[in-house]
């Protein structure tokens, strides 16, 4: 892969007399712009990251998480574009593409969870036992819906991921201009890519990080292709993605322990315990998680500022992040010529001193918040708005555009999906057959309830089961 290519500014549709505009941007601060003023990106402050429909105006929400990991990413990219610059990497590498790389990183970071469904994470897992569940007894005109859809539109449906979603979400489904959504730079779309393989292609115990979920349904794989044939990224996974990935995973792991700690699941004293261990088994790390916390309580005492535990853990955090920014643009730059020919198989922390802490981090927030009974009682509630909506919405889908009669509920029920899902629905659906017809309007479901905030899908709950 070379970087001329990789940062292709090319799009599905062209803007005419681009080259003699006076808009003095880049292409890619053209994306910014795109991005931050869509209704699906200002949905994103009504979606959970970790605590759903929470009152707190401190908790994080997937809008103010997709902003902390754009930061995140852009300063990655600064970073490692420097470092490529000054120790001569690659001799076709600008100072332009350094740029270039930072701004496509600060929109990736923008929209990678944008695809995702109400109540988070959980969300999806709802969404796939849904599928799994339901598909197999579903019938359509007599016959069974599993038996009709072919191998990949089936495993598209019990591996949904948001990720998928995202990439359908900016391409298709924003229906402002025409039929190509957003109609982003190809370069930015490719980074967006986490794993760059169809649902029959996931091997998640390959130790390959690209093969772990899919990347782009059997609908959008057309656009997968074309994308990634402009970039040169092909099946492997473009070299921003690594970057991105870890932007992402840096943002969650400790802004989950910050919220956790705001929300009274994790003291100061829990993750004093729990980092000595870490602290006893890599001595020659130059960053020490446990000595630091110490010595920031110990000057929250000095100041008498009126929490020294909250001082020291928020505080904490932001050292934290410096020394793992530290930790990516190495594990990036020393593996360089493994990740630009396609062979690199782990993301950017791995074999660097701060894999470990990472790995802490996420356990701490398995054990102590993920696990707990609060947000398990939440996630019930949260399944039961989830199985209502799928259940409905199929429902009333089935027959949808086929000629055949809908009851009369079913046509109420869908006359509340988005006219911009519909209208990508019978663009894609033309021409197609009746199995291709009904993967598209169970993707139609999907399309909707992702593009739900969490207050809506409560809302819309609601109203179906006639709670006034």
């Amino acid at each position: 892969m070379e970087w001329r290519k990789l940062l292709s500014a090319e799009r599905e549709r062209e803007t005419p007399g681009r080259s003699r505009s006076s808009d003095l941007r880049s292409e890619f601060e053209k994306d910014y712009h795109r991005i931050i003023g869509s209704a699906s990106f200002r949905r994103l402050q009504d979606k959970t990251q970790v605590f759903p429909l929470d009152k707190s105006d401190f908790i994080r929400t997937r809008l103010t998480h997709s902003l902390e990991v754009s930061s995140l990413g852009k300063s990655l990219g600064q970073n490692i574009g420097e470092n490529i610059l000054k120790f001569r990497k690659n001799s076709g590498f600008t100072p332009q593409m350094k740029e270039d790389i930072s701004h496509i990183l600060e929109c990736a970071g923008l929209i990678h969870d944008i695809g995702n469904p109400p109540f988070g994470h959980f969300g999806e897992i709802a969404i796939r036992e849904w599928f799994m569940k339901n598909l197999p007894s579903l019938v359509f005109d007599g016959r069974s819906a599993a038996d009709m859809l072919s191998e990949q539109m089936k495993q598209d449906l019990y591996h949904f991921e948001g990720n998928a979603q995202a990439l359908r979400l900016v391409t298709r489904l924003h229906y402002l201009v025409d039929e190509h959504g957003m109609n982003l730079t190809y370069a930015l779309l490719n980074t967006i890519i986490k794993y760059p393989v169809s649902s029959t292609g996931i091997h998640d115990k390959s130790g390959d990080i690209k093969e772990k979920k899919m990347g782009y349904y059997l609908a959008d794989e057309e656009i997968f292709h074309r994308v990634t044939e402009a970039t040169g990224a092909g099946n492997s996974r473009h070299p921003l993605t690594y970057i991105l990935e870890a932007a992402d995973d840096l943002a969650y792991k400790t802004a989950d322990i910050e919220d956790a700690f705001v929300k009274g699941f994790v003291t100061y004293y829990t993750l004093q315990r729990e980092l000595a261990p870490l602290e006893r088994q890599q001595t020659e790390c130059p960053f020490k998680p446990l000595e630091k916390l110490n010595q920031l309580y110990r000057r929250g005492l000095e100041k008498k500022v009126s929490n020294p535990e909250s001082y020291a853990v928020k505080n904490w955090i932001i050292s934290a992040q410096g020394f793992l920014i530290s930790c990516a643009t190495f594990g990036f730059t020393s593996n360089y010529d493994s990740i630009m020919d396609g062979t690199y198989r782990h993301d950017l922390f791995y074999d660097t001193f701060g894999e470990k802490l990472m790995d802490l981090l996420g356990d701490m927030a398995e054990r102590h918040v993920f696990s707990s009974m609060a947000i398990y009682k939440m996630e019930v509630a949260e399944s039961a708005i989830l199985d209502t909506l799928m259940d409905k919405l199929v429902r009333a889908v089935l027959y949808y555009d086929t000629g055949r009669k809908q009851d009369t509920i079913d046509k109420r029920v869908v006359s509340f999906i988005s006219d911009n899902y519909k209208n990508a629905y019978r663009l894609q659906a033309q021409g197609k057959d009746e199995a291709e017809k009904l993967y598209l309007r169970l993707l139609l479901v999907t399309d909707y309830v992702c593009g739900m905030t969490d207050s809506y899908a409560k809302r819309i709950y609601q109203e179906m089961n006639g709670i006034i």
